[in-house]
């Protein structure tokens, strides 16, 4: 490995530009009281207390890749509503460029409102529409994703099922990147599974994986995970894939290639935004041509480090150094 120490990795993330394309949303938060039922029906009541408000979907993952040192460029399409006016102004003091973002008179910003009791999750009330995109907000999307892909290092693709991406585009995408010479890491839903042909990275998470091949996979023996993975490289012939298996870590392939991870223990607080970790510290690592296991073994201790925190928060840089320095396994990669 060309690098000569675990700092001199993350100061090269420091040096790479990140486009990241796909559905993003607003994730809201409401924490309160709870100490009595409503008469009018059998539900808690709830004494707000306080509000929250964070970027969620795809602009998690510029979050994120902006905390590891990197420069993200966000390319999605949001509503002209109030949450998208929000969702804007929440870009715009995370210091993130809005540059990429379209805002659409015919779609409705995707907004997760979450009711939140004494660290309890009481609600979740959705406000979406996950139709494909219009032909209008298609091509300008395509134009956004054209226009910054040709001075970026990595792109990742971030599919929430929300009708952001589509079967053409994503094609269009994969081909462009492909005639820049530029990776592709995909992080999948139901809908477009079997659409990302030819991607650099496909990182599904083992229900994803399950559905998408309408399998059942044992995710304690590794030969179940490696043979479904052959059987969906035989469609997709993607270069690397990486399976989050939630409390028993990942497992990643290139080729005949293998490693697998288990999970760090933990206090888990909350996994949601655990695979935009993981996808964005594994992009860094494509981007720099870090070894497999390298990468992959970073991103599964960066994914366990958000899960230790309440919501949706980015990775922090610092933390996620401190404790990779303290991992030997990644020391004897810069061993001669």
């Amino acid at each position: 490995m060309r690098h000569k120490t675990l700092a001199d990795v993350f100061k090269a993330f420091q040096k790479l530009k990140v486009l990241v394309i796909g559905d993003v949303m607003l994730d809201a938060y409401m924490y309160g009281d709870v100490d009595r039922i409503s008469p009018e029906a059998p539900v808690p009541i709830l004494n707000v207390k306080s509000r929250d408000q964070r970027l969620g979907g795809a602009a998690n993952v510029a979050l994120n890749i902006q905390s590891l040192g990197a420069t993200p460029i966000l390319c999605s399409v949001i509503g002209k509503d109030r949450s998208g006016v929000e969702f804007l102004d929440l870009m715009t003091s995370s210091g993130l460029s809005i540059e990429g973002i379209t805002s659409s008179m015919s779609r409705k910003t995707t907004r997760k409102n979450r009711v939140i009791s004494d660290g309890h999750h009481l609600l979740r009330v959705d406000e979406e529409e996950d139709l494909p995109l219009n032909e209008e907000d298609r091509r300008h999307l395509k134009r956004c994703v054209l226009r910054a892909m040709h001075d970026c290092d990595v792109i990742i693709m971030e599919d929430y099922d929300k009708g952001c991406l589509n079967q053409t585009l994503i094609a269009q995408i994969i081909e462009a990147a492909q005639r820049f010479k530029i990776p592709v890491a995909v992080d999948p839903k139901k809908r477009n599974f079997l659409h990302y042909k030819g991607a650099t990275l496909f990182k599904p998470n083992l229900k994803e994986l399950n559905e998408g091949l309408k399998v059942q996979i044992n995710p304690t023996q590794q030969s179940t995970i490696y043979e479904a993975i052959v059987l969906l490289d035989k469609q997709l012939g993607c270069i690397n894939y990486l399976v989050t298996l939630s409390e028993y870590g990942v497992f990643a392939s290139k080729g005949k290639d293998f490693v697998d991870h288990p999970a760090h223990i933990r206090s888990i607080a909350d996994v949601s935004g655990a695979g935009d970790t993981v996808i964005s510290v594994a992009a860094l690592g494509l981007a720099l041509d870090l070894p497999l296991a390298f990468w992959s073994g970073l991103a599964n201790l960066g994914g366990g480090i958000v899960c230790e925190y309440p919501g949706v928060i980015p990775i922090d840089y610092n933390q996620l150094l401190e404790e990779a320095l303290s991992h030997s396994k990644f020391d004897s990669f810069f061993k001669h």
